[in-house]
């Protein structure tokens, strides 16, 4: 084995053992959250994996940017078949192992490749001008601060970065093949390396031409394998967990709230219809409701949190944000994820000083059944955004990948209003009406009182 193989399969096994060391934290932060029942039909959650993860339909609602987003897209769908190859040629000490048994079939699928390269190549401009110079609004709000907008930019410099490697490598290798060097098998006319490569290359020497053609392919790769390791720590997560999020998308219809069984069954036993023997007498302990901490949200609101793109469209939908109000429903994914992490960087610790008071002296370790930082979602999102709120589902119609901001909001509402007793004051008097009166208007009379009118 050659001193190329053996730092390649090193670079390889180093790079695809931390990406599989931290993906396995991000999934395991997602379990710090309840289980979630996943029902319905499977071809409709299948439909939508394909229809809107993978097939991108929602992301036409703004058509431009779609486009633009497209050439990326399949431009990355389809740079995978060359990936293949490279980290075979990496791994064998071989030269384009699929030139010679796929021969023409291997040009079409090289130019097809170089084409899409282009095309994304100018989306790649087009979003740093859009991001960076256009100024559109939904990128750059409060939330919008150093680090998602330099996020945002090192993977579209990084996009320019696998570019400028691929494009290298088949541009000097072409020359090569040209000159008829021994070990460059012939591709065939690639449709821009075909005339670009001797453009920009036909002027150097063989070993300069070599030099170009590694080095274009250490830079692909190595760019490929940093995206990996990256990903984690991004936005562009969502690459891979659009497609668990969109399959695991509630089915139920827009606006439908989550039944809580505790105040169901009270409310029954206040009104006499709970069956004998279901009614609770042991009210020692108040039960909590709704969503205090990320303990208290489902996995799948977790999951959101970690596919959200941060792409704004949300948070430009919304009626409460358009109106100059506080709220931002991407901001309350982006505090999820964030309170996450921090929770998740806590345990990790396994510092004593965050096992809940009470569990110090019987805990043997810290866990998160008795984590307790003495912060929440409360520390994150503030009661102004989570009031300002008017529940009409426009962030979730308006997000590219399913993902519902409008949940953890109701269920933080759920915690402050029903565990907490607190709230705005002006809801107070609506709560004691239909408390006391079985509806939101302040009557005397009570609400079925015209059913017992006589008739004139």
């Amino acid at each position: 084995m050659e001193i190329g193989q053996i730092v390649f399969v090193v670079v390889l096994l180093l790079t695809f053992g931390f990406a599989f060391k931290k993906y396995k934290e991000l999934i395991s932060t997602i379990f710090l959250a309840k289980p979630v029942k996943v029902d319905g039909p499977v071809f409709e959650r299948l439909k939508n994996m394909l229809l809107v993860a993978f097939g991108q339909k929602k992301m036409f609602q703004n058509f431009l940017p779609a486009i633009f987003h497209l050439f990326i897209y399949v431009a990355f769908l389809i740079t995978q078949i060359k990936l293949i190859e490279i980290i075979l040629d990496g791994v064998t000490g071989s030269h384009r192992i699929f030139a010679e048994p796929l021969g023409g079939f291997y040009t079409f699928v090289v130019s097809s490749i170089e084409i899409l390269s282009v095309l994304a190549f100018v989306a790649t401009l087009i979003f740093l001008w859009r991001r960076n110079l256009l100024k559109i609004p939904r990128f750059n709000k409060a939330e919008m601060t150093s680090w998602p907008k330099l996020d945002a930019n090192i993977i579209l410099f990084g996009e320019l970065v696998l570019l400028f490697g691929i494009f290298s490598y088949n541009g000097a290798d072409i020359v090569l093949q040209q000159r008829g060097m021994e070990g460059y098998p012939d591709t065939g006319p690639l449709a821009v390396s075909a005339w670009a490569g001797p453009i920009l290359f036909g002027g150097l020497e063989a070993e300069a031409l070599m030099a170009w053609e590694r080095a274009g392919w250490w830079i692909h790769i190595l760019a490929v394998l940093g995206f990996i390791v990256y990903l984690p720590y991004s936005k562009h997560l969502h690459i891979f967990f659009a497609f668990p999020n969109t399959y695991l998308a509630k089915l139920k219809p827009r606006g439908a709230m989550e039944n809580m069984p505790e105040i169901m069954e009270e409310v029954k036993s206040m009104m006499g219809l709970a069956p004998e023997g279901d009614i609770a007498t042991d009210m020692d302990e108040i039960p909590e409701f709704g969503a205090k901490d990320i303990f208290d949200l489902d996995r799948i609101n977790l999951l959101n949190a970690y596919s959200c793109t941060e792409c704004g469209r949300c948070t430009a939908a919304c009626p409460a944000n358009l109106t100059g109000k506080k709220l931002s429903p991407r901001k309350i994914l982006m505090d999820i994820r964030d309170r996450s992490e921090e929770v998740m960087q806590k345990l990790k610790s396994g510092n004593s000083e965050y096992i809940r008071e009470d569990l110090r002296e019987s805990a043997k370790k810290l866990s998160p059944e008795n984590f307790d930082d003495g912060k929440s979602l409360f520390d994150y999102i503030s009661q102004e955004e989570l009031h300002a709120c008017t529940t009409c589902n426009a962030c979730v119609e308006a997000c590219p990948v399913l993902i519902d901001p409008l949940e953890p909001i109701l269920k933080m509402r759920r915690y402050e209003i029903l565990t907490q007793s607190s709230g705005p004051a002006d809801w107070t008097p609506m709560f004691t009406s239909l408390e006391n009166n079985g509806s939101p208007w302040q009557m005397s009379d009570a609400r079925d009182a015209w059913t017992e009118e006589d008739e004139d």
